[in-house]
C-alpha cells in the first residue's frame, strides 16, 4: 500500500530535528533530508511580539542550511507557546516545569508557529506565521507533578506536548492541532503545492 497522497516534485530540506515535524511530512508521503540548524536562538528583541519572533527565528534557522544546501527547497520552523504575550520556552528544571504547567492550568494560552520555504534559485522565500489558541483543563497539583515525573515536558516549550502524554492535559483547541504539534501541515503543504516543490500522488 502507497503511503500518503503527496509526492516530493523538488529536493526538499527539513530544516528541523524535531521528530513529530518529520512524522507529519513523511505520513503525508513527502520524501526530505533532515538538515538541522545549530544556531543558537537569540532572544526576542526589545518589543519584539511573539509572532514576529516565531517568523524570525524560523527564517534564521531556514538561511542558515539554504547557504549550504543550494538548488534545494529549505523548509523551516519554529513554535512557541506565548501567554499573555510572553513566550514560554523549556524548563530549566522540575520546579521550572510546575511552574509553567500550573500557570497554564484552568486558561487559555496561545501556540505560534513560523515557517518558512526558502529556494536560492528564484530567490524564493515565503514566510508565515499560524496561531493556535489552546485550553489547558485545570489540572490538580499531583495529576501535573505526576506528568512532570514522566520526563516528558523538559524539552518541550511550555513544558507539555499535545501529541504525547500531555494530551491529558488539553480541553480544548481552537485553530490548527498540527501546529500545536509543531507545524500547520494544511498552511506548510498549501505553499509547497503552490512552488511546485510537491504534487498531488497518483491515485
Amino acid at each position: 500500500m502507497r503511503q500518503g497522497p503527496f509526492r516530493t516534485c523538488q529536493p526538499l530540506v527539513l530544516a528541523s530535528a524535531s521528530p513529530r515535524r518529520q512524522a507529519l511530512l513523511a505520513g503525508q508521503g513527502l520524501h526530505f533530508e533532515v538538515v538541522p540548524s545549530a544556531l543558537k536562538e537569540p532572544s526576542p528583541e526589545a518589543g519584539e511580539i511573539p509572532a514576529d519572533y516565531a517568523a524570525r527565528m524560523a527564517r534564521i534557522k531556514g538561511e542558515d542550511i539554504a547557504s549550504r544546501h543550494p538548488g534545494k527547497v529549505i523548509l523551516s520552523a519554529d513554535t512557541i507557546v506565548v501567554q499573555d504575550r510572553n513566550i514560554l520556552g523549556k524548563p530549566r528544571d522540575r520546579a521550572e516545569a510546575m511552574a509553567m504547567l500550573a500557570s497554564l492550568s484552568g486558561g487559555w494560552h496561545e501556540v505560534v508557529t513560523g515557517f518558512c520555504v526558502l529556494r536560492d534559485e528564484d530567490d524564493l522565500a515565503i514566510c508565515r506565521t499560524v496561531s493556535t489558541r489552546v485550553h489547558m483543563a485545570l489540572n490538580p497539583h499531583d495529576m501535573l507533578a505526576a506528568y512532570i515525573a514522566t520526563g516528558e515536558p523538559m524539552d518541550k516549550a511550555g513544558a507539555y506536548g499535545i501529541q504525547g502524554v500531555g494530551a491529558f492535559l488539553v480541553d480544548e483547541v481552537q485553530g490548527s492541532y498540527t501546529n500545536v504539534v509543531g507545524l500547520p501541515l494544511r498552511s506548510v503543504l498549501n505553499i509547497l503545492l503552490e512552488i511546485g516543490a510537491i504534487g498531488v500522488a497518483d491515485a
